[in-house]
């Protein structure tokens, strides 16, 4: 591999909206019998019902750690459902702040905020799977977003991160390493059987996530494990395979045994052994592993792995056989996203393999060639974001699936150039209630969810991807049709 994040770009967790004056205390909301027992939440100034912190499967800890997702046991009287659970053991880089100080092992919570909870007819329901590069973030503040005044039933959800979520040994027997998906997986269970008591419509599921929530949003397309429990896509800044090779489980497990030791295990370690180590061990462990055949080990957990059992074969081979186009998916990427890793040079050789000549050329590294200003910018998008999102398009177009392809270019606040995940605000945030004529991402995604197509009244018209390649560029001075973005570079990645 040759191009990565950097550890603070593998961000976009859910921003908090911007803040506003002190709001008055809040009001108590219905009180909703889930399949486990009461809860009570509480009522928003607009009106909608919230509630936080409901658990969707047993506590991953002790013997349940490193195992699928367990049921709930049920509880007696009206459970409080107020405050959002901890975030899922992580590192505190920075822009995770929040989400490090308020952290447990048990985790596996969500929240759901509903605009009615007895609507006139059910609503459509939106997942949000937070980013974080599969080692950080949380769901906190996405129920208070304002997508959910535009009609929509928001859940947000917790999912086991970095060791604890991915790793895998050969101790732990018959397992996968991807407990995080299966995680989510569990979530969206829990949403198929209750999510019609907060006024939800569990035949119209629509999973969205950004960056590594994006990647996990194309692997649940492709698992078996996930048919049927949703049924629209959309993946921002990320993709199934995420530009970079898959990992085996034999190649997982032999991660898992390298973090068991910087953990401190001893060797030939026991699953008992392993589980009785202290979670913050084995996640710095995972931060210290040196990964084979990994360039920048911050990808550690950004590499597919096909364990057999939740991820049965590699992501490409997947999306050649057209699994999973049969759900109507919207992808795309930012103009600007992450830096390189590594110089141009050895990215593209890495990159493009044997077309490395041909890529050198159009990037304008041959003799005589100019390179553009924003060369190892335009560089890091192609291979990691660009490229990717537009293979997963013709695949999917190819397989008869229904796929719409964007690319966004509106700058933040103060003239901040565009990056990675700099459209969350357009679509979670404040904008997305207030500048649909900047950039209306949230209008788009919400008539996605409600009918399988992006496209309604006073929107710039937005045509499938299709044969020919119609991609949606936004930016600062609208919308406009792009047909064969980045068609001559990306003609030359080969996408693992």
């Amino acid at each position: 591999m040759s191009l990565a994040l950097a550890t603070v770009a593998l961000a976009a967790s859910t921003p908090a909206a911007a803040a506003p004056a002190p709001a008055p205390a809040p009001r108590p909301a219905s009180v909703v019998q889930i399949d486990a027992g009461a809860i009570r939440g509480e009522t928003g100034k607009d009106g909608r019902a919230v509630f936080r912190g409901i658990p969707f499967a047993a506590p991953p800890v002790g013997d349940l750690r490193w195992r699928a997702p367990q049921p709930v046991r049920h509880w007696q009287g009206t459970r409080d459902a107020t405050r959002s659970a901890p975030a899922c053991i992580q590192i505190d880089y920075g822009w995770n702040h929040d989400a490090a100080a308020n952290q447990s092992e048990d985790c596996l919570y969500l929240d759901v905020a509903t605009p009615a909870l007895r609507p006139a007819k059910p609503l459509p329901v939106m997942v949000w799977i937070h980013g974080g590069g599969n080692r950080a973030g949380g769901d906190a503040g996405a129920a208070d977003s304002p997508i959910v005044a535009r009609g929509v039933v928001l859940v947000s959800l917790h999912y086991r991160l970095s060791a604890l979520g991915f790793m895998s040994h050969p101790a732990l027997g018959a397992h996968s390493g991807n407990y995080g998906l299966m995680d989510q997986q569990a979530a969206l269970r829990w949403v198929q059987a209750n999510v019609a008591r907060f006024g939800g419509d569990p035949g119209n599921v629509t999973i969205f996530g950004e960056s590594a929530g994006a990647q996990d949003v194309g692997l649940q397309l492709l698992s078996p494990g996930a048919k049927g429990l949703f049924h629209k896509a959309i993946e921002e800044s990320g993709t199934p395979g995420f530009g970079v090779p898959p990992r085996s489980l034999a190649d997982n497990e032999a991660v898992g045994e390298i973090i068991a030791k910087g953990a401190g295990a001893p060797a030939h370690a026991t699953a008992a052994q392993l589980r009785a180590l202290p979670a913050k061990a084995l996640i710095e462990a995972s931060e210290h592993a040196d990964v084979p055949n990994l360039d920048d080990d911050s990808f550690i957990w950004l590499q597919a792995v096909v364990d057999g059992q939740v991820i049965t074969e590699t992501p490409a081979a997947s999306l050649a056989r057209g699994t999973g186009s049969q759900v109507p998916l919207i992808l795309g990427n930012n103009f600007y996203e992450l830096g390189l890793y590594g110089t141009p040079e050895r990215a593209i050789e890495q990159g493009f393999g044997s077309n490395a000549g041909a890529a050198k050329a159009v990037y304008g590294l041959t003799p005589g060639g100019t390179p553009p200003a924003d060369l190892a910018l335009q560089l890091a998008n192609d291979m990691t974001f660009r490229c990717p999102a537009l293979h997963v398009a013709a695949e999917r177009t190819r397989a008869g699936g229904t796929t719409w392809h964007y690319q966004f270019d509106v700058d933040g606040p103060g003239d901040k150039r565009v990056s990675h995940a700099s459209e969350i605000r357009f679509v979670l945030g404040e904008e997305g209630a207030a500048s649909d004529a900047a950039a209306p991402l949230a209008a788009y995604w919400t008539n996605f969810a409600r009918t399988g197509d992006p496209n309604g009244p006073g929107l710039p018209e937005w045509p499938r991807f299709g044969t020919q390649g119609v991609s949606l560029e936004l930016a600062v001075d609208g919308a406009r049709q792009v047909e064969g973005l980045s068609a001559k570079t990306c003609a030359l990645r080969a996408v693992p």
